[in-house]
């Protein structure tokens, strides 16, 4: 019997590899199919129901002319009534000129909102909303937000308009289709495809950058523009782009809509931003830094400094402490935190998750809001460099490339140090050392060595040798310039 089963498997099994070869090229031809159908014939239908709602916006301003030189002639001259008049003649005031201006936008509301670009219409003294049916009407100013570059615009029409709605940039993918439609150079109802070309793109050019790149054509005059999917739901704002030409090559950037609507909705409804506040200075967790705190992965934002009685302070987080979860969403990098708290409603309690000393502690914060002079993200000024005249030996910290001696009267007074700054005085440095390469300066205090506070030389020097016996790369160091305190891990020199 088993021999017979043997003897029949042996025909049936060239069968089986052939039916399972069908069955794989068909699958690949399905596939094949679907990519197919995945790509669009035509842009068409799509550009032409979207268009009535994408409009072009004219601004004019007077701006001050530069004084130009007049020619001079003798009081009494004949001549002198030829020159008066002449430049009477020019039908404008000395000194100032008219300026006018060309970008995009779209309507978002059949009773006339529409949504541009602040850099469109900052400082314009007059705002005309263009359709591509020729129509033309004054637009009144309701709100700008120039940290994420958008502004919302109100027109008065005699009829319900065309209007499209934001989509879920979130869900975009790079690699998808997208339409751009906008007033390049002036030539309104421009439609230009191509794709997204990558996401989280951060340019510099706010502190809540979180760009959608595209290839599809973007140049000046489509500022303020939507950037469309291929459910025609607006994804992106177009807002900058990378030429050293002043042409598309390719390299464009968008508000993504996910932050663009939440400051629309704001400035519709208060006509200003209304940010959320957590009250902390930040700085990025890298490689080097993650090793020095005791994280495992480079990930999170830093806590470098804490507003007094803000939120933080009152929630009890720390100098020191590595914010990982934000309102139940991860923190991967520094950067995403302002973006988070400031999408975050004003008041709304929201727990926070911290990197406290080797162990994770969870706080509730009480948001407040962001105001105009506080900046909810970190950064460190650096004082001028001051040669050390403060008199008395200075101890040598050859491992770190400082030298360092205690926080005296005469150094307080020498160095302009308040008295309530605590911690050692860093005298010099290293040229080439490691705590030159982190821009460490004569003059900077050395406040907490691994987040452990110190106020003599010997406690400095006891936590660098405890980190080089523990076979530590690097020592984690609170450093005080002028007003502002920062982290900076400083590796042991080679």
């Amino acid at each position: 019997m088993k021999a017979l089963a043997i003897s029949r498997a042996e025909p049936i099994a060239p069968i089986i590899r052939l039916v399972g070869m069908l069955l794989l090229a068909l699958s690949f031809m399905a596939a094949t199919v679907r990519i197919a159908d995945a790509r669009p014939v035509s842009f068409a239908d799509l550009a032409e129901r979207l268009s009535p709602a994408v409009v072009n916006i004219s601004t004019s301003q007077t701006v001050d002319r530069p004084q130009q030189g007049t020619p001079q002639v003798p009081e009494g001259s004949p001549f002198e009534d030829l020159f008066r008049d002449f430049f009477d003649r020019r039908g404008q005031p000395r000194g100032q000129r008219p300026v006018q201006s060309l970008g995009s936008g779209f309507v978002i509301s059949a009773d006339g909102f529409v949504v541009t670009n602040n850099h469109v219409i900052a400082d314009a003294d007059e705002i005309q909303v263009n359709f591509p049916d020729g129509k033309s009407l004054t637009a009144t100013l309701v709100g700008t937000d120039p940290k994420t570059d958008i502004a919302v615009l109100k027109i008065e029409p005699d009829e319900p308009l065309p209007f499209v709605k934001f989509g879920d940039s979130a869900i975009s993918r790079v690699g998808d289709w997208v339409l751009a439609i906008g007033n390049p150079f002036g030539l309104g109802g421009s439609v230009s495809a191509g794709i997204i070309s990558a996401r989280n793109r951060d340019i510099q050019a706010g502190p809540y950058d979180d760009f959608i790149q595209t290839d599809a054509a973007i140049n000046r005059g489509n500022s303020g523009g939507p950037l469309f999917n291929m459910d025609g739901d607006v994804i992106g704002v177009n807002t900058a782009i990378i030429s050293p030409s002043g042409g598309s090559i390719g390299i464009g950037f968008s508000v993504p809509a996910n932050l663009a609507k939440n400051v629309v909705a704001q400035l519709r409804e208060f006509g200003e931003t209304r940010r959320g506040w957590l009250g902390v200075r930040i700085q990025i967790v890298d490689d080097e830094m993650a090793e020095a705190v005791g994280l495992d992965d480079a990930k999170g934002a830093l806590v470098a400094d804490v507003t007094p009685s803000g939120p933080a302070e009152v929630a009890g987080i720390e100098a020191g402490d590595v914010i990982l979860k934000f309102d139940g969403r991860d923190v991967e990098e520094m950067r995403d935190l302002p973006r988070m708290v400031a999408e975050t409603p004003v008041g709304k309690a929201v727990r926070v998750v911290v990197f406290r000393k080797g162990k994770t502690v969870t706080v509730k914060v009480d948001l407040g809001r962001l105001e105009g002079s506080v900046a909810d993200a970190g950064g460190a000024a650096t004082a001028p460099v001051k040669e050390d005249t403060s008199g008395g030996e200075a101890t040598q910290v050859p491992e770190m490339g400082f030298s360092i001696k205690p926080l005296s009267d005469g150094v307080r007074e020498e160095f302009g140090l308040a008295s309530d700054v605590n911690g050692v005085l860093i005298t010099g440095v290293a040229d080439g050392g490691p705590a030159a390469s982190k821009g460490i300066q004569p003059g900077d205090v050395i406040v907490e060595v691994g987040q452990e506070p110190v106020t003599a030389p010997d406690a400095v020097i006891a936590k660098v040798d405890a980190a080089k016996k523990a076979d530590r790369r690097s020592v984690l160091f609170l450093i005080q310039t002028g007003a502002d305190l920062r982290f900076v891990p400083i590796s042991f020199a080679g």
